[in-house]
């Protein structure tokens, strides 16, 4: 992984607002990745989190400012177009395609390329990351569970030979351990195969433990950024975060040990 100064920005998102009709959902965001990197975006629901993935994806436009990639300014440019620039988006909620089956779903991955040894190779290589996804090639992907949609969704996104990953929400209503599973990959992934990340969560304690930088935003603004581990240390991150996280488990442990009562 690289450090956050010695490389140029391989994505320069600068001063970006977009709208949902006439509510401004994102307020003049700067942000940088660089090559190799990890970036974490952090912020509870509602903070723009996923208005800024999709308007870097070309699935909204921008009202102004710049999405710049290797120097080329791609703010709202067509999606076909920007996966074929190298920038991949994972939405969240995995939206696999149900009736076809995960070999079918890692071809669709794989649509804007003509290279097939390579994508043979690309997929032997998702199924080493994703052994659960190679046992169960010919099953429909709508009848697999949440963690395994998830990893199938991430699979499709690598068969597009991405040079950034755009996650948004990858352990959105996973279980613990399935979450520390994705993230343990996801950490792999940028290590072994040199895929930059920018990722999306409200996690703030597994986004940050796999980052080399990290941004906060509230409200559709970047309130705060810095290297992920001094993030980890701030006062305010640990409050307003991982604070709020674990008070949410232990209301969660509360519940359960309540229903094991009765």
């Amino acid at each position: 992984m690289s450090s956050a100064g010695d490389t140029a920005p391989v994505l320069s998102v600068k001063n970006l607002e977009s709208y949902y009709g006439p509510i401004m959902a994102i307020r003049g965001v700067s942000l940088e990745v660089r090559k190799g990197q990890i970036v974490s975006v952090l912020g509870a629901n509602g903070a723009g989190k996923t208005t800024l993935l999709k308007t870097i994806s070309g699935v909204m436009d921008p009202e102004k400012g710049q999405v710049m990639h290797n120097g080329k300014n791609i703010a709202g440019n067509e999606p076909d177009r920007i996966v074929r620039s190298g920038i991949v988006h994972v939405p969240e909620g995995r939206e696999v395609f149900p009736l076809l089956s995960v070999e079918e779903n890692l071809k669709m991955g794989a649509y804007v390329r003509n290279d097939s040894d390579k994508i043979k190779q690309d997929e032997a290589m998702v199924y080493s990351y994703f052994p659960i996804l190679a046992e169960r090639r010919k099953q429909q992907a709508g009848t697999l569970s949440g963690g395994q949609q998830q990893m199938l969704a991430i699979g499709r996104g690598l068969m597009s030979s991405p040079q950034i990953m755009l996650l948004d929400e990858p352990s959105l209503g996973l279980s613990p351990l399935l979450v520390r599973e994705i993230f343990t990959i996801i950490k792999r992934l940028n290590r072994e195969q040199s895929v930059t990340m920018m990722l999306v969560e409200q996690n703030a304690k597994v986004a940050l433990d796999v980052a080399d930088y990290g941004y906060v935003m509230e409200l559709g603004r970047i309130v705060m950024a810095d290297d992920a581990r001094r993030l980890e240390q701030s006062k305010d991150v640990q409050e307003f975060y991982l604070g709020v996280q674990e008070e949410s488990q232990r209301g969660q442990k509360r519940w359960k040990q309540k229903k094991t009562w009765r």
